[in-house]
């Protein structure tokens, strides 16, 4: 994937998400309380439970369905539980609040 204007920082309040779909890919995009933004596959690894739909404490957010933690830097599941989820690399043009997506390997 290569980089990919997605919205702009004012379309998500802050604590809050947006979903975005690029191509078969469903991201959710999500605003920190610090303003900081990151993205993240839609879907838990464990059931599918829509992210964008789960509760953000610091930078890692809740999976509705059955509150497994993901880390939204890394992708990476809390311990109980284990797995990822696939990350973007998101960069915001600080002159028009811009936001662009790459994907990160893991």
């Amino acid at each position: 994937m290569t980089k990919m204007l997605v919205g702009k920082v004012t379309d998500i309040d802050i604590k809050g998400s947006r979903i975005v779909r690029v191509g078969d890919h469903e991201i959710a995009l999500f605003r920190l309380s610090d303003g900081e933004v990151l993205a993240v596959e839609n879907k838990c690894p464990h059931k599918g439970g829509a992210l964008s739909e789960g509760m953000v404490c610091g930078s890692k957010v809740h999976c509705p369905l059955h509150d497994w933690r993901i880390d939204l830097h890394t992708g990476v599941v809390q311990e109980p539980d284990h797995g990822h989820v696939v990350t973007y690399e998101v960069e915001v043009d600080q002159s028009n609040g811009s936001i662009y997506l790459t994907e990160r390997s893991l």
